[in-house]
């Protein structure tokens, strides 16, 4: 199974007053680590991963957001999308599509 991750790299949303106050203890680092690890455990799990983060990070990047998804849905209709709620549950949201599998190959 292929995984496709869409973001913005941290550092641009970082210092966003919006993405302060959404989020006041995740910064760079934090969101960077996270992101490693749940690309580390997807491959583990025999998925290939292409990544980004933080469209969701900046609530005044929603417009962003909804460029992406319905660009997916048109050039993707049987693509199933999955929503982290932090930089450390990517796997999980993914699993929420495939319950009974342990893999994700």
């Amino acid at each position: 199974m292929s995984v496709l991750t869409i973001g913005l790299d941290p550092v641009l949303v970082e210092d966003a007053a919006s993405s302060r106050a959404a989020f006041p203890d995740l910064d760079v680092d934090v969101v960077r680590a996270g992101v490693a690890a749940e690309r580390a455990r997807l491959r583990e799990l025999g998925s290939t991963v292409d990544l980004g983060a933080g469209i969701r990070l900046d609530p005044a990047l929603t417009p962003l957001l909804e460029v992406l998804v319905d660009v997916t849905r048109e050039l993707a209709p049987a693509a199933k999308l999955c929503f982290n709620v932090s930089p450390t549950t990517t796997v999980e949201a993914v699993q929420r599509w495939w319950p009974d599998r342990k893999s994700l190959a």
